[in-house]
This record gives structure tokens, C-alpha cells and sequence, in this order.
């Protein structure tokens, strides 16, 4: 076994770190509305927390292979030049929102909940950059206008 592929298997952390992040999202409603009532910024600490895991999850898949897809829908995204680079272009946007609102709370809000909502904005987004750095190795991988066989017109 090489490193290529300890690095593969590893990337699978990504699932139960992105599972913890959906228990956050959701364990303020299962406590009931009384609970959130009594205590409103329950909500916001609890997804601050789905947020960081969301954000690790997101760096270990980055860890994935890519010559390979993993599923049909992105295949289709991945093979399509035109899909690709709009895929591309919207991770891109999203990075930029995640930092933007992340450091501009953590910097200019001075205590509270969305002060700590912030440091969770900041991982979500730098976990995207990898997430970012594997999605371009996809579409580089995997676009049908880089294909040897397709610009030779065996399709």
C-alpha cells in the first residue's frame, strides 16, 4: 500500500466528522422548543459547532481520490467543461462569503454569540479551499474536452 492510497482511505473521516456537524444542526429542536425558548442563542452556539465540523469534514475530503467520482450527478458536472467551471466559480463564491462574514464578525463584533459564529464561519471556509483544490483536480481529471479520445472524435 502506497501513501496515495493511506491519504485515500483516510478521507473517508470525512463522513462521521459531517454527520457530527448534522447532529449540531439539529440537537436544539431535539431538545424541544422549550428548551430553545428558555435559551435562543442555543441555536446559534449549536452551529457554530456544525459549522467547524462541517469544515473539518470538508478538509479530509479533500484527501479523496479524483481520478474517480462518486456518483452519477457528478460525473456529469465534472465531465461538462461548462458545469465544471460554474461549479468551480460558485465554490470559489462561497469561500469568499464563508471568510468574509467570518472575519468581519470576529473582528468587528466584540463578544456574544455571533462572535462565536464567526470562528465557525472561518473553518467551514478554509475547509472549502481543499475541498476547492479538489474539486478543480476532478474537473482537470475528468472533463470530456481534455479527453484524449473525445478531441480525436471517438467519442
Amino acid at each position: 500500500m502506497n501513501y496515495k492510497t493511506i491519504f485515500h482511505y483516510v478521507s473517508y473521516f470525512q463522513y462521521p466528522l459531517m454527520l457530527t456537524a448534522l447532529y449540531f444542526s439539529f440537537s436544539p429542536y431535539l431538545n424541544g422548543l422549550e428548551e430553545i425558548k428558555k435559551n435562543p442563542d442555543l441555536i446559534f452556539l449549536k452551529l457554530n459547532s456544525a459549522l467547524i465540523f462541517m469544515g473539518l469534514g470538508m478538509s479530509f475530503s479533500s484527501l479523496q481520490d479524483t481520478t474517480k467520482t462518486q456518483n452519477t450527478f457528478s460525473e456529469k458536472v465534472w465531465k461538462n467543461p461548462k458545469k465544471g467551471k460554474i461549479m468551480i466559480i460558485i465554490l470559489s463564491f462561497m469561500i469568499l462569503l464563508f471568510l468574509i462574514f467570518g472575519l468581519t464578525g470576529y473582528y468587528f463584533v466584540n463578544s456574544g454569540v455571533f462572535k462565536e459564529l464567526s470562528i465557525g464561519l472561518i473553518i467551514t471556509g478554509l475547509g472549502m479551499f481543499g475541498f476547492l483544490k479538489s474539486a478543480i483536480e476532478m474537473f482537470e481529471n475528468h472533463r470530456i474536452d481534455k479527453n484524449t479520445d473525445y478531441n480525436n472524435g471517438n467519442n
